[in-house]
């Protein structure tokens, strides 16, 4: 398969989230430097419009409460017609980005120009496709909790001035704080609070003035992240070896119960195997991710497949019988270049830009539970670690994990992409649920069918242990410099534009295709203490 291969596509009507000159002026890398200057020059109309100036540059994103994660008991018959309608609600949040992006003259001239020309239109969609939602749900007998009405209103989400770029993560029980956002129990509030990933390190243009296409701000290429206080110098980072955020993305295995390991060995994409299809969570829509995807395994994975084609597809395992897909957001060098998805939606046009980068070596594991032994997982069986959206979101579904070569028994980072020193390397890194709940492949929400393991690795409401996959992802990235509080030749995962491409937002995805044959080798595998492949 080629990149942004498609097949029985449906013509869907596509809206450009916004061009590249509108997104090199704004984004969510704001023009702050120069509304700065406008707030301290003298004109007609006097202090006050000047600060309404001030106030416009601050606005970095939109936040929009996740109605997906909210739907837990939609019947069988619905999903796909709420899938659909769920995918609208993404559709509708990028254009209402690319719209904060593109007006920032009109904003500076407004105070209330992002209220009335883009939150509050935005929310009149919403509350129609959740009430399409409702009619989905309730036309096959299903129940709907009517107070999900009230998740049409989205809230902006502000810059706020930078106080330690790149600097330090804090720690608190591996709990990380993104910025200035509040935790509560491992929720952040998203009530129109400040937050790190929307913050501009002095917010400062350089005058919109372009070296090798980099753009000089703190908006990374395509405007809209990622900013200077999203890196960190791994060398200057107190050790913290726990992997994932809170309990997410804990490592089953341990010195006891099933130590066995299978390996799979699937290549590196090297047939750049790319789409922008969430076959998960929007099957059946095209660009249902609005970001691109690394694919290896599996060969026929985009939107449109059926569980029948993925079953019979190619797979680049080297074991035929592992015709599972793995597949997550690729990683991009900002430094100027020009992808082949440049003008193309999910990439340029959502402000995923810069070259793509291949991993250098894709580790893909599947291992024990230190409680006890593990069982099979089921044909088909989906699951979605980490959050794209989790900026927005909060970090309850977070799950990332990113190091440097050489760091990883000592810095996991959470909410900072790494600079690794010489001669390191970049490191993603994702332990999976492992705890399936012995009925189902998916979920209305595609997260309560499966669980993280607890701290003890036992698995909490009845749920088996399966075997836990972890997926480590190793990239030679040239390291980005900060210089005067502005990030040059930054890397960033992919992102939905409004999440702003910060490293919160990482994820990764499984289905499982094993044969029967091959997952009962692994399982026996697994339970014996053995290492295969």
């Amino acid at each position: 398969m080629g990149r942004n291969t498609r097949k029985r596509r449906s013509s869907m009507a596509t809206k450009a989230i916004a061009a590249s000159a509108a997104l090199a002026l704004g984004g969510g890398g704001l023009i702050w430097a120069n509304f700065y200057a406008s707030a301290h020059e003298s004109n007609n109309n006097g202090w006050q419009q000047n600060q309404t100036k001030a106030a416009a540059a601050q606005v970095a994103t939109i936040s929009c409460p996740d109605v997906g994660q909210k739907l837990t008991n939609v019947p069988q018959q619905a999903r796909n017609g709420v899938a659909a309608e769920l995918a609208n609600l993404d559709k509708q949040i990028t254009e209402a980005y690319a719209r904060l992006a593109s007006t920032r003259q009109a904003q500076a001239q407004d105070a209330s120009f992002v209220q009335n020309a883009i939150v509050g239109p935005l929310k009149e969609k919403r509350a129609a496709t959740i009430d399409r939602i409702r009619i989905d749900i309730q036309r096959v007998g299903g129940q709907f909790d009517n107070s999900l009405s009230q998740l049409s209103a989205c809230t902006t989400q502000n810059a706020a001035p930078q106080t330690n770029a790149g600097g330090g993560q804090q720690q608190n029980g591996g709990q990380q704080n993104n910025g200035g956002q509040q935790q509560n129990g491992g929720q952040q509030q998203n009530g129109g609070q400040q937050n790190n990933g929307g913050q501009q390190n002095g917010g400062q243009q350089n005058g919109g003035q372009q070296n090798g296409g980099q753009q000089q701000g703190n908006g990374g290429q395509g405007g809209n992240g990622p900013v200077a206080s999203d890196f960190v110098d791994i060398t200057k980072v107190q050790g913290n070896a726990q992997l994932g955020v809170g309990q997410n993305g804990l490592p089953a295995n341990g010195n006891s119960g099933s130590r066995g390991v299978f390996i799979t060995k699937c290549g590196t994409n090297g047939n750049k195997n790319h789409n922008t299809d969430n076959v998960i969570v929007a099957p059946g829509v095209a660009n249902g991710a609005h970001h691109l995807h690394d694919y290896v395994g599996n060969q026929s994975n985009d939107a449109f497949a059926s569980d029948q084609e993925l079953a019979a597809a190619q797979s680049t395992c080297q074991n035929q019988g592992d015709k599972s897909s793995y597949f997550w957001p690729v990683l991009r060098l900002q430094n100027g270049t020009q992808d082949f998805d440049q003008n193309k939606d999910g990439g340029g046009k959502e402000g995923n830009v810069g070259k793509i980068l291949q991993a250098s070596q894709a580790q893909i594991k599947f291992v024990g539970n230190k409680r006890g032994n593990v069982v099979a997982m089921p044909t088909a069986l989906r699951i979605i670690t980490g959050d794209a959206k989790a900026f927005v979101n909060g970090n309850a579904n977070a799950n990332v994990n990113w190091s440097c070569t050489g760091f990883e028994n000592k810095v996991q980072l959470h909410d900072k992409y790494p600079i690794c020193p010489q001669g390191s390397q970049v490191v993603r890194t994702t332990n999976f649920q492992s705890c399936w709940d012995g009925k189902n492949i998916d979920s209305a929400n595609h997260r309560t069918h499966v669980a993280f393991v607890q701290g003890d690795g036992s698995c909490a409401n009845g749920f088996k242990a399966i075997p836990q996959l972890q997926v480590r992802l190793v990239y030679n990235v040239p390291a980005p410099k900060l210089q005067n509080g502005k990030v040059i030749n930054p890397y960033a995962v992919d992102t939905f534009p409004e999440n702003l491409h910060k490293p919160i937002t990482d994820h990764n995805d499984f289905i499982n295709f094993f044969s029967t044959n091959l997952m009962n080798k692994m399982v026996n595998c697994i339970n014996t203490g053995k290492r295969c492949q």
